[in-house]
Formats: C-alpha cells, structure tokens, sequence
C-alpha cells in the first residue's frame, strides 16, 4: 500500500512492482516505466502520466481520474471497471487493452487508438472520440456513446447495434463503411467510407 501523493517519480523504472491499493494522487509519473505492475484497485487520480508505459498491467477497479496521459501507452492492460473520467488521453494508445466496463465519461480521447481492445459495458458518455481509431475493437454486448463527441471517429466494420445513446448527428460525423452495424433506426450516411488520413 504505496503512499506516493504529490510525489515526483518520473523517468523510473518501476516495471513489475505490485502497487496494489497504492496512492498516486497528484503525482507525477511522466516517462516512467510501469510495465507489468499490479495496480489494482490503486488511486492514481489527477497524476501526470505524460508518455508513462502501462503496457501489461493489471489496473482492475483503479481510478484514473482527471489524468493527464498524453501519448500514454495502455496496450495490453487488464482494466476492467477502471475510471478514467475527465482524463486527458489524447494520442494515448489501448491497443489489446480489456476495458470491459471501464468509464471514460467526459475523457479527451482524440486521436487514441483501440485496435483489438475490449469495450464491452464501456461508457464514454461526453468523451471526446474525434479522430480515434475504434474500428477494430471488439464489443460484445453494449457500449454507451451518450453526447459522445465523434468527429471523424473510425468505426469501419464496428458492431454498434447494440450502443446506447448513439443518434444520428454522432453518426453523420463519424468514419464508418458498409460494414458498420448501427443501431435500429440509424441510418448510414452518404458520406461513408471516409478518406484515410
């Protein structure tokens, strides 16, 4: 039960350390190897994970809230259930990660990558997806996409039939294709396939 608040550690290598439990509130962490650790159930909430490594690790039930984790690295994490509420993930990639129902109500995700990653039961209610790359996540079941700002979000080959909160005006500004399944009611736009960037 690491007590690190407010604390400095960045440029470490904390690779494989067991910080379940542990508090990061405030701390920075930027740069710092995180590979492999056990943060579950861990408050890391308002803490600078500027480029942080989180490949691997185990982050069940955590809380990172409010972060700022600008071109972070999540892929391959174990989240489920994890917040990441009001958290700046710009460019931040979860490539493999489990994010079954994980929150990132009001999270800035633009331009985060999900290739491979578990949304099932994830909420991203206000989150702003504009130019995130969910096209080959996997959802089994529903993810919640209330207010969820989609500019330009890729959603080619995407099982959305089940999401909640989807409209039509999300839809409209968003990237899908022929292969995009949409909720009853939505209908593809004319504008679909977009150009790749």
């Amino acid at each position: 039960e690491v007590d690190w608040s407010a604390c400095s550690k960045k440029n470490l290598m904390l690779g494989g350390n067991d910080f379940a439990g542990a508090n990061f509130r405030d701390a920075d962490l930027s740069y710092t190897d995180m590979r492999d650790t056990n943060l579950t159930a861990a408050v890391l909430e308002k803490a600078t994970l500027i480029r942080t490594w989180f490949t691997g690790a185990r982050l069940d039930k955590a809380s990172f809230a409010r972060v700022e984790a600008y071109r972070s690295s999540f892929q391959k994490v174990i989240a489920k259930g994890t917040s990441f509420a009001s958290a700046e993930l710009q460019r931040a990639a979860f490539d493999g990660a489990d994010l079954s129902y994980a929150s990132f109500e009001k999270a800035d995700l633009s331009r985060a990558s999900f290739d491979e990653a578990i949304l099932s039961g994830a909420s991203f209610t206000y989150a702003n997806l504009s130019r995130a790359d969910l096209s080959k996540a996997r959802i089994e079941g529903t993810i919640g996409l209330d207010k969820a700002f989609m500019l330009l979000t890729r959603i080619e080959g995407l099982d959305l039939s089940r999401a909640t909160g989807l409209d039509q005006s999300q839809i409209d500004i968003a990237c899908g294709n022929g292969e995009t399944r949409l909720p009853t009611g939505l209908a593809t736009p004319a504008s679909w396939p977009c150009p790749k960037d």
